[in-house]
């Protein structure tokens, strides 16, 4: 855990549980593109530039997960480099606290506020093409996260963030995390995408993601048609959320009830939306049937 892997002439990524890149510059200057899940994920990236002689003179955050910004405030505190995240992810970054009360709907209770959900503060500034080291190229992933980016970079190496998940963990844990179901666009765009390598934060680099982008795309749809063929009688959300679990033979907690709660519900917005299921009141409770 935490190598430096070299992918082209320029670009590398640091082996963790969300990767973290790295892209050497001009003389020793380098950019991060993400800075782990915490402090010591940042310490032990601060610990691969110092043995290589590089500067680190910004970090470029896909989006305002804590796993990918956890090591913000860390480096920049050492090293004064910039950061710089998108559009409404760039609020998230300053104001960490906004992701677990995001994802609870309210203020969260302690079980949520915590490293996994919540990173440290830090100061950052908004993303914008002007920010970018020459040759880098923004490209918009949304769908996970509200406006999540990936990056191309001169050498052809294109960091795809979250927008994919390894076949693996698809398999164990079934409904990955997402916020609009606009993510199925995303993933299409992505399978059609071509580079010298690319660099998911979840998964295995590799030169060719088409395969691993239909597996995604397959799973969304799958987990579409489980909710509906469960609301084929008026249900809750609580109630179709525990089939769900069950189902899958998910454990609930209170992490895996916002990740997946929240997940569950943007499905059925997407469903709702599309004329798939609708949305009824009755006795003061909304409930979720196929239409």
């Amino acid at each position: 855990m935490y190598e430096l892997i070299q992918v082209s002439e320029r670009s590398y990524y640091i082996q963790s549980p969300a990767k973290i890149g790295l892209v050497r510059l001009d003389g020793q200057d380098v950019c991060l593109i993400d800075s782990g899940s915490d402090k010591d994920a940042g310490r032990k990236a601060r610990q691969l530039l110092d043995a290589n002689g590089w500067r680190l003179t910004a970090i470029y955050n896909t989006h305002s997960n804590a796993d990918h910004i956890g090591g913000n405030r860390y480096l920049q505190g050492q090293t004064g480099c910039r950061i710089y995240a998108p559009g409404i992810d760039c609020a998230f970054t300053r104001h960490p606290v906004l992701e677990p009360s995001f994802l609870y709907g309210g203020y969260p209770c302690k079980e949520l506020r915590h490293k996994f959900l919540m990173a440290q503060e830090s100061d950052v500034q908004e993303l914008e093409k002007e920010c970018l080291p020459e040759g880098f190229a923004i490209i918009p992933l949304p769908g996970h996260f509200f406006d999540m980016v990936g990056f191309r970079t001169p050498d052809d190496v294109v960091y795809l963030a979250d927008c994919l998940s390894s076949r693996e963990t698809l398999d164990k844990y079934q409904i990955g995390f997402l916020y609009d179901a606009a993510y199925l666009n995303t993933l299409e765009m992505v399978k059609s995408l071509q580079a010298k390598m690319f660099v998911p934060a979840h998964a295995a680099a590799s030169e060719d993601i088409a395969g691993l982008a239909q597996y995604n795309i397959d799973k969304v749809l799958e987990i579409a048609d489980k909710i509906t063929g469960i609301c084929q009688e008026p249900l809750c959300f609580e109630a179709i959320l525990q089939k769900l679990f069950t189902d899958y033979g998910l454990t609930m907690n209170f992490e895996q009830y916002v990740l997946v709660g929240s997940t569950v519900r943007s499905y059925l917005a997407w469903l709702k939306d599309t004329g798939r299921v609708n949305g009824l009141f009755e006795n003061n409770m909304l409930l979720w049937q196929r239409v």
